[in-house]
């Protein structure tokens, strides 16, 4: 299994209302068509106004068709538009398991 984390940093005071409505529309798409969530979090201390979150796939080829899927559906790309105002920053990164987590994946 491979991890993608991606951080999104919000406009000052805007993490409440982008919960919500992630909640509210993203959520539920989201993990339809990439389907392992491995966690969703703010960040409490550290750099603020982010937001965490991990999802999981068997590989790069498995990332690169849910991701395909993810962009192409109405109502996430309808759900975007609304979130998209509230981000500043983007970032992501692909995890890659220690060789000794292998065994357990």
């Amino acid at each position: 299994m491979i991890v993608e984390e991606r951080i999104y940093t919000l406009h000052i005071g805007k993490v409440p209302e982008y919960l919500k409505l992630y909640e509210a529309e993203g959520l539920a798409v989201q993990t339809r068509i990439l389907g392992n969530l491995l966690g969703y979090y703010q960040v409490e201390f550290g750099p603020q106004n982010q937001i965490v979150h991990m999802w999981g796939y068997d590989d790069l080829a498995d990332r690169q068709t849910r991701r395909k899927a993810l962009v192409q559906d109405p109502e996430w790309i309808a759900y975007i538009k609304k979130i998209r105002p509230l981000v500043r920053h983007q970032e992501n990164k692909l995890l890659l398991p220690a060789p000794f987590m292998q065994a357990r994946g």
